[in-house]
């Protein structure tokens, strides 16, 4: 086992993972896994910049990961950042900042590069059971972009697109800087357009139609499983594997983005960092979902964090082997 210490930095929320794992076994023992929401691609979409705020939040983020990371004594990190500083030109800067607090130069990593850690993450665990058949396609929505990924044990096909919940918010369903509450049927129907366009563009590379087993991660599709399931608060636990059939993903989407703010903001399993573009994301995870003909979504909690760490014990176990 090797205790390993994975950062995801995306476009909403910065995450960490550290984890004893077994790259042999497949094994992976969680240690300290959280998340905070940073918006580090607020305005990203309009400017082309990182925001000072943007920066600033993150940063001291990093200062508490860096903190549990030492407690924890991870022996490797590895910090992998994904749609928001690929965009920007101040890229530099962030890049610096992250170094100055943890030692270690943030990857900025392709699109194609994080639908392979998000599949290994998601369907590791997966391999084997008899009611999921093959191949998955594994959907990760983010705030920036969502990552299509088609495999069996292994990545076969794989598209990023710019299609996340925070750039599609920002995009469509704000007007003089605030976010409409609720959306207009027009906004909802060019945000829908966009949508589907970008669809267009990830079945141009990848056989969207021919998965057997649609698997869905992060903030959005986790926060519509919380609601499918009532739940007064936040359960991983219960989350993670749930089944969320069309009809309800449908329902959901439908009351997301005709409700206030206030009212999305009442729901006990909601990340406040999460009730103004909930509702895009929701939309993100329909479309897909009407697109390929899923019957049901099946919700992952493990992800892009999970392929990092499984990865950095990987390396680790290259070195001991080198040596």
């Amino acid at each position: 086992m090797t205790r390993v210490a994975a950062v995801d930095c995306g476009t909403n929320s910065i995450r960490l993972l550290v984890a004893d794992a077994d790259p042999r076994t497949g094994e992976l023992t969680d240690l300290d896994r959280r998340m905070t929401i940073v918006r580090l691609g607020q305005g990203v979409d309009r400017t082309g910049r990182l925001a000072p705020e943007a920066l600033e939040r993150t940063f001291a983020a990093c200062h508490a990961y860096a903190e549990a990371i030492e407690e924890h004594g991870a022996e490797r990190l590895r910090f992998v950042a994904t749609s928001a500083s690929r965009d920007a030109e101040n890229r530099d800067e962030f890049v610096r900042g992250v170094f100055d607090i943890l030692g270690v130069e943030p990857e900025v990593i392709t699109g194609d590069q994080e639908a392979e850690f998000s599949f290994t993450g998601a369907t590791r665990e997966l391999a084997g059971r008899d009611d999921l058949a093959t191949p998955y396609l594994v959907v990760d929505i983010g705030g920036g972009s969502t990552e299509f990924v088609v495999g069996t044990d292994r990545v076969s096909a794989a598209r990023s697109v710019d299609i996340g919940c925070v750039r599609m918010t920002e995009r469509h369903l704000v007007r003089d800087g605030v976010v409409t509450d609720p959306p207009t049927a027009e906004q909802v129907a060019a945000m829908r357009a966009d949508i589907e366009s970008a669809l267009d563009l990830a079945e141009e590379t990848v056989p969207l139609r021919e998965a057997r087993t649609l698997v869905g991660l992060a903030g959005s599709v986790t926060t519509i499983a919380a609601i499918a399931l009532d739940l007064k608060e936040y359960d991983s636990e219960r989350i993670h594997h749930s089944r969320v059939p069309l009809a309800r993903v449908r329902e959901i989407t439908e009351w997301l983005l005709r409700s206030t703010h206030a009212e999305r903001a009442a729901i006990g399993s909601m990340h406040p960092g999460r009730v103004d573009v909930i509702g895009a994301g929701a939309l993100v995870l329909l479309s897909i979902m009407e697109r390929t003909g899923a019957e049901e979504v099946v919700v992952s909690e493990h992800d892009i964090l999970d392929g990092i760490a499984f990865k950095v014990a990987e390396e680790a176990e290259a070195a001991r082997q080198g040596d």
